[in-house]
């Protein structure tokens, strides 16, 4: 069985799995990084979003294959170093988490919003959430959430 090291969270992951394994399954059960949810399976819900090399991707259709041995992966632990990020602090504010399940990809989908967009309009962060899907319909509170934190960065 292959080995790879994946870079996630600035630490080095020493990972023996089959090539094919979905990068949702290394994190969750082979670097133990729960944060991270199994949603669909189908990269249509967004829960398990992270970041490879600061980009958003649904890590559910991320096989270990595809990365390149020189992947930085980012989970939502992986933000809150060393202390909470802006989107969490947001988030806490607003109230935003009912159930809480897909807030993780929730989050990192805003993350790399604000990071390419300081000040989002309404339908910029609209645009940017598509296909983080909230089963508790907390949107308008996710979308007050990221207006916060871009006054916080």
């Amino acid at each position: 069985m292959p080995v790879f090291n994946l870079n996630i969270n600035n630490k080095v992951y020493k990972i023996t799995a089959e090539a094919d394994m979905p990068l949702v399954w290394a994190i969750r059960d082979l670097a133990n990084l729960k944060g991270t949810k199994f949603g669909c399976g189908m990269a249509q819900c967004g829960a398990c979003t992270v970041h490879l090399d600061g980009q958003p991707i649904r890590s559910c259709q991320m096989p270990l294959s595809a990365l390149s041995k020189k992947a930085k992966i980012t989970t939502i632990e992986g933000i809150a170093e060393p202390t909470l990020h802006a989107v969490q602090k947001a988030w806490i504010e607003e109230q935003v988490p009912q159930c809480g399940y897909c807030q993780s990809g929730q989050i990192m989908s805003a993350v790399a919003l604000l990071k390419t967009n300081k000040n989002p309009n309404d339908e910029e962060i609209l645009a940017a959430m598509e296909g983080n899907l909230c089963r508790c319909g907390t949107y308008q509170r996710i979308n007050q959430a990221i207006k916060n934190a871009s006054k916080m960065l």
